[in-house]
């Protein structure tokens, strides 16, 4: 009867410990679930993203922001999401607790960037391996590309004076697919640039549709096209290999990468995920930003006016600018560099960056399950009153004072902020000068309107005429200096 007794109270300690475990086990689930941030997950499998596609992705979050506050969820492009709208927030993500959140992007548009690209990996090998695309875009990388750049610029803006009336958004990316076939191969065979080109637009068109392998639409062509584009790039990649070429381009550097102490270099898929994710970074966001540009200094005439002068002078320096622009040239010019940064800024190319939680995190009170994306909404912060006084004002002598910390982010933050950011502002100012010193435009269309192809751009894409300024005919001396 003892041994019984003893028994009973063993199986009932066991069994109270066993509820205990099983309610406090129940009460953490109720109390993450109530942790989870206020807003609406929308549609099953849609969620919001026919929302997002639909209407003004800004005027979309900008509305949660003031009815959830600056944490809030929702379900987009497949995906539960976690979007947050300070500086705080994006800070404690991209940089001070970015080994919690891995840079990331929907299946679907990886599968068109490729599993490799170094925008979706962390560690030490893809460290390595960013900074080497980082070297390869430094400023001291890429002031040998003026020339080349000038010469580009130069030729974009006459097709567009051949043309009787240009779409300028879809010229500045044939532009900035320029820049970027320079900066990754130098130069390339026409008949290889040709290729790419017409794989990537079909790419392009595919990335910002909707995810469907039906047959005939544009995802699924671009799949294809992907396809095309690897084995075009592994093309290219052979012959530089059986040439034995060292050349100090983005494909020299990854061709000449080494990890595992030397002994592992790039397969040829990951050099060509690698070339397709800059050349996905560097083009549509280039040219919206150039787009934006031409459309705040044609309709502020007297901006206009205060960075031609700034230009003007310039070419009166640089021999009457018969000669190239050098890098001394473009570092010299505050007032245009002020149009740009505050380009950025009022457009907000890129609105939001992708990350995805590691493990499950707590911030601010709320829970960020892991698996979940998590979106630091850049534009939001940058249209903060708080942060920029008339923040929908146009106002480009508000960068001579800097910015508080963590609140101007065009080109993201932390390790996983975007290599090409200085490229890009080169090519902006060359162009910029030229157009400015020897060309005027007149935009068609100079309403206010814009459309989203994902990323903002001026209606129907800024229609504009060009012509030369008979006022300003300089003609420039080539030359290998920079």
């Amino acid at each position: 009867m003892e041994f019984l007794g003893t028994g009973i109270y063993v199986t009932f300690f066991l069994c109270t410990l066993l509820l205990y475990y099983l309610i406090k086990k129940a009460k953490i689930g109720q109390k993450h679930e109530a942790k989870l941030p206020p807003g609406s997950m929308g549609l099953p499998y849609f969620g919001e993203t026919l929302q997002l596609y639909s209407q003004d992705p800004n005027v979309l979050f900008a509305t949660k922001q003031k009815r959830y506050g600056d944490v809030f969820k929702t379900h987009i492009l497949g995906c539960p999401c976690v979007m947050l709208a300070s500086p705080e927030a994006a800070r404690f993500v991209l940089v001070t607790h970015a080994s919690l959140f891995k840079p990331t992007y929907p299946k679907s548009k990886e599968k068109l960037i490729g599993p490799s690209a170094l925008f979706f990996h962390q560690g030490k090998y893809h460290a390595r391996l960013r900074k080497l695309v980082q070297n390869s875009l430094s400023p001291e990388a890429i002031r040998k590309l003026i020339p080349d750049i000038e010469v580009t610029a130069i030729s974009t803006l006459d097709t567009c004076v051949k043309a009787r009336l240009t779409n300028t958004f879809q010229e500045m990316k044939k532009f900035s697919f320029e820049v970027g076939i320079l900066s990754i191969f130098s130069h390339l065979d026409t008949s290889y640039k040709t290729e790419l080109k017409k794989n990537y637009c079909i790419v392009n068109k595919g990335y910002n549709s909707f995810p469907t392998r039906l047959p005939g639409t544009a995802y699924q062509k671009a799949t294809k096209a992907r396809d095309r584009i690897t084995h075009i790039l592994s093309k290219i990649i052979r012959e530089r290999r059986d040439k034995r070429l060292s050349q100090k381009d983005l494909l020299g550097h990854l061709l000449d990468f080494r990890y595992d102490n030397g002994s592992q270099t790039l397969t040829d898929d990951q050099i060509a995920d690698n070339i397709i994710g800059v050349l996905f970074a560097a083009q549509d966001t280039t040219a919206s930003m150039i787009t934006w540009i031409l459309k705040y200094l044609h309709d502020d005439r007297k901006l206009l006016q205060a960075v031609k002068d700034e230009q003007m002078s310039i070419c009166e320096s640089n021999n009457g600018g018969k000669l190239p622009l050098t890098w001394a040239h473009t570092r010299n010019m505050p007032i245009t560099l002020g149009v740009i940064l505050e380009s950025l800024r009022m457009a907000s190319i890129i609105s939001y960056t992708f990350r995805e939680a590691v493990v499950d995190v707590e911030y601010n009170g709320y829970l960020i399950p892991k698996g979940w994306k998590v979106m630091p909404l850049f534009r939001n912060i940058h249209h903060n009153s708080e942060f920029f006084t008339d923040p929908q004002k146009f106002d480009s002598s508000r960068f001579q004072v800097a910015p508080k910390p963590n609140t101007y982010m065009p080109f993201g933050n932390g390790v996983h902020a975007c290599p090409g950011n200085e490229l890009a502002k080169l090519e902006i100012l060359i162009l910029i000068h030229h157009l400015v010193t020897k060309y005027r435009w007149d935009v068609v269309d100079s309403s206010d309107m814009i459309q989203y192809c994902p990323f903002p751009v001026p209606l129907h894409g800024l229609p504009a005429r060009f012509r030369k300024d008979q006022t300003q005919s300089v003609a420039i001396t080539p030359s290998n200096t920079s």
